[in-house]
Order: C-alpha cells, then sequence, then structure tokens
C-alpha cells in the first residue's frame, strides 16, 4: 500500500473518533437543557468514555458555581482520575473479573450515598456491561464470567448478548434507576455514548437505567429459537426457569414507577463518526464521498467480502460512470460485526478478520482491485484484546502475506488475523481514545 493512501485513511479515521470526543457532547447537552439550572446532581459515570464525561460535567457544573455532591468514575484501566474529589475504579473489559466485581460494589456504596431530593447524573458510554458486571443473588461470579465468555464466542450480536447477560447482572436491566429510586433520587438523567446499531438505551450498556422489554419466558424462547443455550451454564438456565416459574422476581419493567424518575437521551453515536469522517473527506477534496446509513453487522469474513464489493461498485458508478470529473473518492460505513470463536482461538479482533477477508477479496479481483484500500477499526482505538484498533489494507495485502511465508487463508479460518496482518505491517495501532461508538470501516477509491 501506498504511503499516501494509508496516511489518507488514518487522518479520516481520526476525524471520526474526534467528532464523538465526549466532552464536547456532555457539554452541549447540558448546556442545551434548562432542567439542569437547579443544584448540581451526584455524578455516576460508567463505560470508556467514562472519565472525560465526567471530567466534562464536573467543569460545565463549576463554570455555573455548583459543585456536584460526589461523583464516581468506572472505566478501563489506564485512565487518568479526572478531577479532585472524583473516585475512579477500574473494571474488566470485555469479560468481568475481580475489578468489576470490585466495581458492583462501588455502585453500590455510591447509591447509598443519594438522599431524598438528590438528582444523579448518569453518563453512560460502551464497555458499561462489563465494566460494572457483578451477579445477581443467587448466580456465581464464575457462572457469570463464564456467560460473557461464551457469548463473545458465540456470533450473537450486541442485542442478542446484552438481551441475555443483563439478565444475570447486578446494575443492568434497569435495577440501577431502581435502586436510585429507593434512595429518594428526585430525577435521574442519563446521558448516553451509543456504541450498538439503533442506539436503543435498553441494549446500550445493558440498561442500567432502563426496563428489560423482554420477559424471562420470552427470553428462554428467544435463547432456544438463537440456539444460544450452550452460552448458558446448568445454574443460569436453572434461574432463568425459576423466574418463569415464578419462584424469583422478573427484571424491572415499564410499569415501575421508578423509570418516572428518569430520562434519557443519546448525545453521540456512531452516525456522528461517520458525519465527521465525511466532513474531512470533503475539506481535504475527496469527491464523491459516500456515507452508508445501513450499519455493518453479521459475520465480519461475509461483510469484509461484500464491503469489497459494494465499493467496486461505487467506483464504476462514479469515477468511470456519470462524473468523469472525480478522481478520488471514498464510501464510509459504520456498525459492529462478528466473530464465532472457540476457547483455543487466538487474540483477534471483528475489525482484523473483516480486513484480512476484505485482502482476499481485493486479491481474487486482480487488476480491478488496483486503486482500492479499505481501513476498519474500533472507535474506541481498540480491537477485541489486542493492541491494535483494526487494520487497512489494500490488493497487495493478500500476496504479501504470502510472501511473509504465511497461509492468510489459513489465518482467515483460524481467526489468526492479528498475527497475519501483523505480519506485513497493515495493523492499524492506536491509543485508547476514551469513546466507543462502534466500529468504523473506510475505503478509498482511485483510479486503477
Amino acid at each position: 500500500m501506498s504511503d499516501d493512501d494509508r496516511r489518507l485513511l488514518e487522518d479520516l479515521y481520526r476525524a471520526a473518533v474526534d467528532a464523538v470526543e465526549p466532552a464536547r457532547g456532555v457539554s452541549q447537552a447540558l448546556a442545551s437543557d434548562r432542567s439542569s439550572d437547579g443544584r448540581a446532581p451526584w455524578i455516576l459515570a460508567l463505560g470508556k468514555a467514562g472519565a472525560g464525561l465526567c471530567r466534562a460535567a464536573i467543569e460545565y457544573f463549576e463554570s455555573t458555581g455548583r459543585a456536584a455532591p460526589g461523583a464516581l468514575v468506572v472505566t478501563t484501566d489506564g485512565e487518568e482520575t479526572p478531577g479532585d474529589g472524583i473516585e475512579l475504579v477500574c473494571g474488566d473489559h470485555p469479560v468481568p473479573g475481580r475489578g468489576s466485581f470490585a466495581a458492583a460494589e462501588r455502585i453500590a456504596s455510591f447509591v447509598e450515598r443519594v438522599s431524598d431530593g438528590d438528582d444523579v447524573l448518569v453518563l453512560l458510554s460502551g464497555g458499561t456491561s462489563s465494566l460494572v458486571a457483578a451477579p445477581v443473588r443467587g448466580v456465581s461470579t464464575g457462572d457469570i464470567t463464564e456467560l460473557f465468555k461464551r457469548l463473545l464466542g458465540s456470533g450473537a450480536d450486541i442485542t442478542a448478548t446484552n438481551a441475555i447477560r443483563k439478565r444475570f447482572s447486578r446494575w443492568a436491566a434497569g435495577r440501577l434507576a431502581v435502586a436510585l429510586a429507593e434512595r429518594g433520587a428526585a430525577h435521574v438523567r442519563c446521558l448516553i455514548i451509543s456504541d450498538v446499531i439503533g442506539d436503543d438505551p435498553a441494549v446500550i450498556g445493558s440498561g442500567p437505567c432502563v426496563p428489560d422489554p423482554l420477559t424471562a419466558e420470552e427470553l428462554l424462547r428467544f435463547i432456544e429459537r438463537e440456539d444460544l443455550q450452550s452460552c448458558l451454564t446448568s445454574p443460569l438456565m436453572n434461574h432463568l426457569g425459576a423466574v418463569v416459574r415464578g419462584e424469583l422476581p422478573d427484571t424491572p419493567k415499564p410499569d415501575d414507577l421508578a423509570f418516572q424518575l428518569v430520562t434519557s437521551t443519546i448525545i453521540l453515536g456512531n452516525r456522528s463518526a461517520r458525519d465527521g469522517a465525511s466532513a474531512r473527506a470533503h475539506a481535504i477534496g475527496l469527491a464523491p464521498v459516500k456515507v452508508v446509513d445501513t450499519p455493518i453487522q453479521g459475520d465480519a469474513t461475509v461483510t469484509g467480502k461484500r464491503l469489497v464489493k459494494e465499493l467496486v461498485q461505487f467506483r464504476e458508478d462514479s469515477l468511470q460512470g456519470k462524473d468523469k470529473r472525480a478522481s478520488r473518492g471514498c464510501v464510509i460505513w459504520g456498525g459492529e460485526t462478528t466473530v464465532r470463536l472457540v476457547p483455543t482461538s487466538p487474540p483477534g479482533g471483528r475489525n482484523q478478520e473483516l480486513a484480512l477477508a476484505a485482502a482476499r477479496a481485493l486479491d481474487e479481483l486482480g487488476q480491478r482491485a488496483r486503486g482500492l484500500a479499505l481501513l476498519a477499526a474500533g472507535s474506541d482505538g481498540r480491537d477485541g484484546p489486542t493492541d491494535a484498533a483494526g487494520a487497512v489494507v489494500d490488493a497487495s495485502t493478500w500476496r504479501s502475506i504470502t510472501n511473509a511465508s504465511r497461509d492468510p487463508n489459513r489465518d482467515l479460518a483460524d481467526h489468526e488475523s492479528h498475527a497475519s496482518l501483523g505480519s506485513v505491517r497493515a495493523l492499524l495501532t492506536s491509543h485508547p481514545t476514551g469513546t466507543n461508538v462502534g466500529d468504523i470501516v473506510i475505503g478509498l477509491v482511485s483510479e486503477p
């Protein structure tokens, strides 16, 4: 790949990430809502963007002469403390462990400090489900950890995954809102950075302040229909069965009075990132620029192959079609794909797998792939449990991997995308961005 193409794609990726900078989003949301003009609320910031969101909220209230009575941030390792008097706890991601269990206990202590008539500001972002995960009563830490592991490798999308794991997680499925209502909270306001397709607050972070739309019986039928029974250990299936029989309480539902105290607002999402990349593309003179509204989802390998076809069609319709003046354009997609793993699968990520599949599709096109390149990366700067955000590939990548004495077909089949792409320096490395709105894929087209 030419250095120029790679720099250009990385520039567009950075523009996408900059467009979903958490502090700007929360500051604008607070400033535009006159209901926040009273005394400052308690602040609970959960997720990968937690530190930045909390810092921005604290600064906003201080600028208006008010101080929050207390603040707790639960985020990933490596975050700096947002400021004096703010407690920071690091949970585990993408599978809960001791850090997540400890974080759940700190949330319990935070809730206990809320008094009658207090307001609470909940700042929610991607990664929350795992970072604060702890089992509900009657479920073991081992069972909930195993549930997360199995669901991550199942190929299930985030909506299905969170529908299941929220059932067994202490603060998920609206339970946080119920606990705050029991403490006498006057109003719970949720500002949300969405990392899921459709921006459904019941899915984002497993919906800590949103009622669970599914009854236990409906969820059990869903699990059977999607053939996900193997993701639940016997104790979890027994727990779910007890809820169905009425022996244990169901998750909070929309008629619970606690939710009358809650308002939820999506302040940033994947569309914001795509628009940021698009604005940058126009600013540097790319034309045409296409932002795809339909989110990418489903199997990463299948998606990588499909996006190459769309990229070829885009070039034929634009650079070689009606618009003869165009010489270089791009297509911008967003969403979240899935990878079906086995316990022995090596480290990798869905964006790296998508990119490796795209590299194969480009190689199969032969000369028709000249002038095409593709970047796939996570907006949080991390793709799976690896040191990469994703990868950048073109028509030469697949053959280069072969020349590096690797078998890229086997690598793709065995989910060895990280090692495969790393052998030819196709990985995209990035620092943690402090946000998470899903994945960004950018395709670059030039005249062949």
